[in-house]
């Protein structure tokens, strides 16, 4: 039995994607997950399965697309992935509510870093399936383009290091 955590995209942020989190717990049950759960209201779905990533991925996918009328962008991540990106956080040196980790589908190359956009003090390194940008002064007044991270999902560190914890 593995334990993993849904990340799922764009879900009670800014008013969009309304998803209540009683029925993403539901959702996960009804997948046939077990200690199923969330964390805070943005999009967080911990739960244990036999099954491998890609398979509770496409059973999520299905059951969330049924339930919203779309497709709702998920990343998937085991309790170890989770450790290892909380872990590995290069900027411990900055606020963690300022790191966030941008979960992206494929692993990240420098290149992708090298196509950022009005980088204004912005500091940005490769992770496990994530890349690390440290706001400084904060995400709310960046002006920072990362077409990696656009169909991505992002936490900062420290719902990152609270996920890893809650998965462990």
């Amino acid at each position: 039995m593995t334990s993993f955590v849904a990340l799922l995209r764009a879900v009670n942020v800014a008013g969009t994607g309304k998803l209540p989190m009683a029925q993403l717990k539901a959702i996960g049950e009804a997948c046939d997950f077990s200690s199923v759960r969330t964390f805070i209201a943005s999009g967080n779905l911990l739960f244990a399965s036999d099954r491998d990533e890609p398979e509770v991925a496409a059973l999520l996918e299905d059951r969330l697309e049924a339930f919203a009328g779309k497709r709702i962008p998920i990343f998937v991540r085991s309790a170890a992935e989770m450790a290892e990106v909380a872990a590995r956080n290069p900027f411990t040196d900055d606020k963690p509510s300022r790191v966030m980790a941008h979960f992206i589908a494929e692993p990240p190359t420098d290149a992708m870093l090298a196509e950022a956009k009005d980088v204004a003090g912005e500091r940005m390194a490769l992770g496990p399936r994530a890349i690390y940008v440290s706001y400084g002064e904060g995400i709310g007044k960046t002006r920072l383009k990362l077409p990696a991270v656009r169909h991505g999902t992002a936490r900062n560190i420290n719902s990152v290091a609270k996920i890893a914890s809650l998965l462990a």
